[in-house]
This record gives structure tokens, C-alpha cells and sequence, in this order.
């Protein structure tokens, strides 16, 4: 059991890390091709639009996705009670938006945001019809499938976008290529899973699919409201340019640190559910989890750091330049997400969806606070608030993992120390390093940097943390 479990593991890990890095490697590049093409403008006027799009599908998915994941006795009364709401919620969510669209044009003061968020909403109807797929496939640790149709529906998408921005059809190349992405990656699910209700919605099903995602639910929307409120308040007192560069910047320091945090959140929840019942299991495979997030996302996200000012120049050109600073401030924020993610995964693991819910609604008050504070220094200022939010919300999402599991925040950050030491020295010696090359030579500082740092955070594994980097080795040998 303990084996087939860890080759599950393995499994799953290895192809959700395949599916995320190669469909999201394949977004990002098509996005630096876009970003060369496009304007600061044309995605701020996106980013506008993007947390309307949130909560809706936040609403769509009502943490019933995660109930039955978590559910040993599901049927399939559970699954096609998943997949009515899931589409009945799609079109009320997609109602909402139409009739708010002119207000939400006038908020900003853009009249063409109205018929550009009535297009792209589209895409929240469409994706509603393959969440039980997709569920399904979670559930069976089956990321290969999930790996080949996000890989195809990038690249189709992405060159279907670029066509358009080639042709000068500006921010409207981003809002076809998203509905483009939704769309087939729907068409492909259905016809490779292959599953449809087979009955209808049950009240029965839904009341207690409900009760544990209801919570979620809630947590989710404050999370996602909370998430995407910096965009909405920049996009109103700031210009739509400015935006543009706090959503690339965004974008970016999300890339590697979000990527890999999903990985382990989508492999990590159906393998620690399986120990629900046995805590002492449960604290090691989530403190292994939690190692193995830190050992891979500190480095990534500090070397990210050390190098934004020349992969900005050479990838996006210099007229994105605005995003430099921010992006630096962003990356001592979002290295901690994966710490932030696997802590509030064990709640959901353990069933514990209220105390899930009280952590977001203390978060999002401090949140709040810090924003309202930084929001008219200026959007350096809003960056710094959310280094300040990050570490304070880390203090408040630990504090039930101590109750629970005695791995409380000063355990934990008694445990991730080295790696975050390791990573800023390495930080600091790639700076060093460039320092020394030729100032306007940012390809050379590229290579030299990478190869620098990669040479010292190994070395520094090999000698002082080899069990982790053997763990590591070892996943993707299995």
C-alpha cells in the first residue's frame, strides 16, 4: 500500500510537473511573443476584466470539485450533481455579467470594456462543461491525460492569438486566444474521458457536497476577490500602461512559484487525504511536501530576483522597463506561496473547511488595511504591502497547522530556514557576478547568471542537504 502509494506520487508528480511547465512554458512564450507585439495597455485593459472572470469561477466551482475529490464513497449520482451545477452556475454568472457590463465600463471610464468582457466571459460557460472530467482524472492521479490536452489547447491557442495580434487586432488577440484555450480544451476532455451523466442533479448529493464546499466557496471568493483587488484599484486610479506592467510583472513572478506550487496542491491533496486518518503519516508526507516546495521554489524565485533587469531587456524589450522593480518586489512575496498553499491544503485534507474559511476572512482584513494604507504612496508602495501581507498571512495560515499537526509557524520557519538562506546568498553572488560584466550586455549576464547560480545552490544541496536532493532525483527516476 505504502509503495503504490508512493509510485502514485511519483506518478503524478512527474506529470503534473509536465503537464504545468510545458503547458505553461508553452503561455508564457507565446505571451513574451505577444508582450513584443502588444502594449503595457492592451493588458491592462485585460487585467481591468480579470477579477470579474475570477469570481465567477470561483462561484462556478463552489469547492464541490474538491469535496469529491476528498470523498472515499463518491457515486455518480455526486459526479453529474457536480456537472448541472456546474453549467447551471456558468449561465447565471455569465447573465450577471452581461447586464453589469456598462457599469463595469463606466467604473473605469472605458466604454469598450463593455463588449470586450461580454466576449470574453464566454469562456466561463464553456470550461463548466469539462470540470468532471478533469475531477475524475485528479481523483486517479491521471495527470498524463491532463498533460496532453492543456499542451495541444497552449500551442493551438497560442498560435490562433498571435495570428490575430499579427493582423493588428491589439487587446482583442488576447480575448480570442482565451476563448479559444477554453474551448478546445473542453472539446478535447469530452472526447478523451469520455464521461457523461448518467443521471441528474441530487439534492441529496448536492446538500452534502455543500456543507464541506460552501466553506470554500466563501474562502475562495475572499481569496480571489483579495487576489485580483491590486489590478482593480491600479486600474482605477492609475493609467491602464501602468497596469499593464504590474500584470507582467505579476505574471511573471507567478510563473514559477504558482507552477510548482500546483503541482504538489494537485498531487498532494488525493495522497495526504488517503492519510487523513493517520496523523503521524499525515505530518511527514506534509513536511516532505513542504521541504520539497521550499527546495525547489526559493532558488527559482531568487535567481528570478538577481536577473529581472536582463531577462526584461532581452525577452520583452525595453519598453516594458516600468516592470523591473515591481517584479523584484513580487518575487520576495510570491517565494512564499507554496508555503502559504500546502498549509491551508491540509485543512481541506483533514475536513476542516471552517477553520479554512476563518484563516481567509483574518487575511483579508489585513490584506485590506495594507492596501488602503499603501494605495496612495503610489504602485511601488502597493508592491511592498504585499511583502508585508505575505509574511503576516503566513503567521496567521500556520497557526492551525501547529494545533493539528505540531508544525506550527517558528517549527516551519525553523525548517525552511537553510533554503531561504541558501537562496538569498546565491541571489546576492549572481548580482555580484553580473556586476562584473559589461553593463548593457544582458544576454551574457543571462547565462553567466543562470550558470553561477545553478552551480552554487547545487553544490551547496550536494554538501548540506543531499537527502532532499536525492528525494528529488529520485521522484523522476520512479
Amino acid at each position: 500500500m505504502a509503495d503504490s502509494l508512493k509510485k502514485k506520487t511519483a506518478k503524478g508528480m512527474v506529470w503534473s510537473a509536465i503537464e504545468r511547465f510545458s503547458t505553461q512554458g508553452i503561455q508564457f512564450l507565446f505571451g513574451i511573443i505577444l508582450a513584443r507585439l502588444l502594449t503595457p495597455q492592451d493588458y491592462g485593459i485585460i487585467a481591468m476584466l480579470t477579477i470579474f472572470l475570477a469570481v465567477s469561477q470561483t462561484f462556478i466551482d463552489s469547492g464541490i470539485g474538491n469535496a469529491i475529490i476528498r470523498k472515499i464513497d463518491r457515486t455518480e449520482k455526486d459526479m453529474a450533481t457536480m456537472f448541472f451545477f456546474n453549467i447551471g452556475m456558468s449561465l447565471v454568472c455569465y447573465a450577471v455579467i452581461f447586464l453589469s457590463a456598462p457599469f463595469i465600463s463606466r467604473f473605469y471610464n472605458m466604454p469598450e470594456l463593455a463588449t470586450i468582457l461580454r466576449v470574453l466571459a464566454l469562456k466561463l460557460i464553456f470550461q463548466a462543461f469539462c470540470t468532471v472530467q478533469v475531477t475524475n482524472l485528479t481523483i486517479k492521479i491521471d495527470f498524463k491525460t491532463q498533460a496532453k490536452v492543456s499542451l495541444i489547447c497552449a500551442i493551438l491557442s497560442g498560435i490562433i492569438g498571435l495570428v490575430f495580434a499579427y493582423k493588428g487586432f491589439g487587446v482583442w488577440s488576447l480575448v480570442i486566444q482565451a476563448l479559444s484555450s477554453s474551448l478546445l480544451t473542453t472539446i478535447m476532455f469530452t472526447a478523451l474521458v469520455r464521461w457523461f451523466p448518467s443521471c441528474f442533479f441530487s439534492k441529496e448529493s448536492f446538500k452534502y457536497l455543500f456543507s464541506f464546499g460552501s466553506k470554500l466557496l466563501i474562502s475562495g471568493l475572499l481569496n480571489t476577490t483579495f487576489n485580483n483587488l491590486y489590478p482593480l484599484v491600479i486600474g482605477k486610479f492609475y493609467a491602464a500602461a501602468q497596469l499593464g506592467n504590474y500584470s507582467r510583472a505579476e505574471r511573471f513572478a507567478q510563473f514559477p512559484s504558482s507552477n510548482i506550487t500546483g503541482i504538489l496542491q494537485r498531487v498532494s491533496f488525493p495522497v495526504l487525504s488517503t492519510l487523513q486518518n493517520d496523523p503521524p503519516k499525515l505530518r511527514s508526507g506534509y513536511m516532505k511536501f513542504l521541504n520539497l516546495s521550499a527546495f525547489i521554489v526559493f532558488p527559482l524565485m531568487m535567481g528570478l530576483f538577481a536577473l529581472t533587469k536582463p531577462l526584461t531587456y532581452v525577452i520583452l524589450t525595453e519598453k516594458w522597463s516600468g516592470m523591473i522593480v515591481l517584479l523584484q518586489i513580487l518575487c520576495l512575496s510570491m517565494m512564499w506561496f507554496p508555503v502559504h498553499a500546502i498549509n491551508l491544503n491540509v485543512l481541506q485534507v483533514i475536513g476542516r473547511s471552517d477553520l479554512f474559511l476563518k484563516l481567509e476572512i483574518i487575511k483579508r482584513i489585513v490584506g485590506i488595511v495594507i492596501l488602503c494604507i499603501t494605495l496612495p504612496m503610489g504602485i511601488v508602495e502597493l508592491c511592498i504591502g504585499q511583502v508585508v501581507s505575505t509574511w503576516i498571512s503566513l503567521y496567521i495560515n500556520t497557526f492551525y497547522s501547529g494545533k493539528l499537526l505540531q508544525a506550527g509557524f517558528f517549527t516551519q520557519m525553523k525548517f525552511l530556514f537553510p533554503q531561504f538562506v541558501s537562496s538569498l546568498l546565491m541571489a546576492a553572488i549572481v548580482m555580484a557576478t553580473n556586476s562584473l560584466l559589461p553593463e548593457n550586455e544582458y544576454t551574457l549576464q543571462i547565462v553567466v547568471g543562470i550558470c553561477v547560480g545553478a552551480l552554487y545552490y547545487f553544490v551547496v544541496a550536494y554538501l548540506f542537504n543531499r537527502n532532499t536532493l536525492k528525494e528529488l532525483l529520485s521522484v523522476f527516476k520512479r
